[in-house]
């Protein structure tokens, strides 16, 4: 049993300019005291050095108020730095110990650039729903001055301890934020599956490209203003999508088979998507496509990506001309989401090690069983759905939903 008597511990929170060897330099004259170290954090904002080192000294082996403090004080004002000692009672250590084991929590700021004003109202939710920020990282680099730049991306990550209030509050709030703030937000429970997700699953068009494909034979078919309205009919969830998807295939019944080569050739890819395949690869992920699209374009994407699965809707072509007809099930949302499980299972895989990613309607069954379901520049509806939303950047922002940083994504 530990006493006061027989211990005493210190905070001792360093900070100036950031130089090489403080740390060492500082612990070196706690090794010589015997002391044990029992927490210890350091950050470094634009050469600005702050440094905190919770100790323990057995009182019987060192005179701590004497000859490690002056040490100490004496090597800081060496170093140019400024040093402040808190001590800390045992009821205070144990009170602060048994708040570790709370649940945590990662939440994700996202944007072209992060302001005041958001990272403000974010952590005043935070703060109403009783939870205490651990940390706070910047996944990206350095920010640029360049107002012309178009790659920019901010993204920091924040880890909360404690059980919230409410969940479906906090994730109500997060969303109403995200759209009125102009900042992508992603809440996730800090667990094992987080860090180790194993599949993503993508919707095709107007996610991995920038273009609904069957827009784009619809309007060499001469047919393009009929299909792009129950296209967008069905991607707000107002009509039936096998409905819809029958009604529109119909109407390019005549199109040359030609014509989807040169569509292929010239697919518009989403912005980030090469970034992204990159990284998964090299990660070892597995990579599908689960389209209500067209096989034919989805096979275009797995040799340019090296994707591992396809699975999308098959047009019938008789002597060189698409007919208005389909080959075998529609691959809609349910379907979808039948796809996702089976690949899962097939590879080993936990559904809470995946992730989905979509735009529209018949995206929310894969999105909303995934463990990691996120709406891609998605609808209004769809995002009110989904518990995880992208509208501010390109796909590449995926990659710090799951905790990536440039430093490491961009060597």
């Amino acid at each position: 049993m530990i006493t006061e008597d027989e211990n005493e511990i210190v905070l001792v929170s360093i900070y100036g300019e950031d130089k090489p060897g403080v740390t060492s330099q500082i612990t070196e004259i706690l090794a010589n005291y015997n002391a044990e170290i029992l927490d210890i954090g350091q950050a470094d904002i634009h050469q600005s050095l702050s440094l905190g080192i919770l100790v323990r000294f057995r009182k019987s082996q060192t005179n701590v108020g004497g000859g490690v403090l002056k040490d100490i004080l004496f090597k800081g004002y060496e170093l140019g730095v400024k040093v402040r000692f808190v001590p800390i009672s045992i009821e205070q250590y144990n009170e602060w110990v048994g708040k570790q084991g709370k649940d945590r929590h990662i939440i994700t700021i996202l944007g072209k650039g992060i302001t005041a004003k958001q990272i403000s109202k974010i952590t005043e939710v935070v703060a109403e729903q009783g939870l205490n920020i651990d940390s706070i990282k910047r996944l990206t680099g350095r920010m640029s001055l360049n107002s012309e730049d178009t790659t920019l991306r901010a993204c920091i990550e924040l880890s909360v301890r404690g059980t919230f209030k409410d969940r479906n509050e906090i994730q109500a709030k997060f969303m109403h934020l995200s759209a009125t703030l102009g900042v992508d937000i992603s809440f996730q429970k800090d667990d094992i599956y987080r860090r180790n997700r194993r599949l993503i699953c993508f919707d095709m068009d107007s996610t991995l490209i920038k273009t609904e494909v069957i827009d784009e034979l619809a309007d060499r078919a001469g047919v393009g203003a009929e299909v792009r309205a129950i296209t967008e009919s069905a991607m707000r969830g107002e009509i039936d999508f096998q409905e819809s998807f029958k009604r529109r295939v119909a109407l390019l019944k005549g199109l040359d088979e030609n014509v989807m080569q040169d569509i292929a050739e010239k697919l518009p890819i989403m912005d980030g998507a090469d970034r992204l395949m990159t990284i998964l690869k090299k990660c070892g992920y597995k990579i599908a496509i689960l389209s209500g699209g067209f096989t034919y374009f989805g096979e275009y994407l797995k040799k340019r990506f090296g994707i591992d699965y396809v699975y999308a809707n098959e047009l019938e072509i008789v002597d060189g001309k698409l007919t208005g007809n389909y080959v075998g099930d529609i691959v809609d949302g349910h379907r979808k989401a039948e796809l996702l499980r089976m690949i899962a299972q097939f590879e080993h895989i936990d559904l809470k090690q995946v992730i989905a990613v979509g735009d529209g309607a018949n995206d929310l069954p894969m999105i909303n069983m995934a463990g990691l379901g996120i709406a891609f520049h998605a609808k209004p509806k769809v995002k009110s759905i989904a518990r995880q939303s992208i509208s501010t950047i390109g796909l590449d922002g995926i990659l710090y939903f799951l905790g990536f940083r440039d430093v490491h994504i961009d060597k």
